[in-house]
């Protein structure tokens, strides 16, 4: 192993780790990593799908285990998100326009997270309504496009709307991205197939540190911080992402 193939899985590793704590899978995370790299945007369209993928994964099956998981909140989403990501996934953006796409997405979202986050007690408290199901069904077709043309799995746009809408909780949120973000890594992967040559030969080590780091994440994740903590953090690690594949 090449030191920049370490340094590059220690980063994966605290990427998931973070992102997993609050049901996503670190696709942004290891996107801002790999353009502050210098890789092309084919490579790391590809390699953060298959990174979150896995990612995603985990935290579907430990949110599950712990009981967060309810499939009413998700299968609306998904229904659209799942064609819809797919089709953005076979969509190969030129170099100039992916990362300030992508950048300006982030940015935007963690605003409306940061606002969830430190609303006032009452109305962060108030009781979660259900989502309409047309506007669910249009949500994540148009979010399955965006993240499956980007690569960033879709869960971090999924999470400041369901929250700015009070559709769910944030422990519910962070379930339903977790399960939205797998079915849409998955299908955006198998539409951009015609990339798979892009992705490094690194991947495989990449894919075992971000497996620890999903692990520990969701687990910390899916038990132990508060809503609050949840949105917070989620916020902060889209600001900066955001930030860097802009700048």
């Amino acid at each position: 192993m090449d030191s920049d193939t370490f340094l590059l899985s220690g980063a994966f590793l605290l990427i998931a780790l973070v992102y997993a704590a609050v049901g996503q899978a670190g696709a942004s995370g290891y996107i801002a990593i790999m353009g502050l790299a210098g890789f092309a945007p084919l490579a790391m369209k590809t390699t953060a799908l298959s990174l979150n993928l896995l990612v995603a994964a985990i935290g579907t099956t430990l949110f599950l285990k712990a009981g967060r998981l309810s499939w009413r909140n998700v299968w609306p989403f998904a229904l659209l998100g799942f064609p819809f990501s797919m089709l953005g996934g076979a969509v190969h953006l030129p170099e100039h326009a992916y990362f300030p796409v992508v950048g300006v997405v982030l940015i935007l979202s963690a605003l409306q997270m940061a606002r969830t986050a430190f609303r006032s007690r009452s109305s962060a408290h108030e009781a979660p309504v259900t989502p309409p199901f047309g506007a669910a069904l249009a949500t994540g077709a148009v979010i399955g496009f965006v993240s499956g043309t980007t690569g960033t799995g879709g869960g971090v746009f999924l999470a400041p709307i369901i929250l700015n809408m009070n559709w769910g909780t944030a422990r519910q949120t962070a379930a339903t991205t977790a399960v939205y973000n797998l079915m849409n890594s998955a299908a955006a992967l198998i539409g951009a197939f015609a990339a798979w040559n892009h992705i490094p030969s690194s991947l495989p080590v990449w894919l075992a540190a971000v497996a620890v780091g999903g692990s520990i994440g969701s687990y910390i994740g899916s038990r132990h911080l508060s809503d609050r903590w949840l949105r917070g953090i989620l916020a902060f690690l889209l600001l900066m992402s955001g930030i860097k594949l802009v700048w």
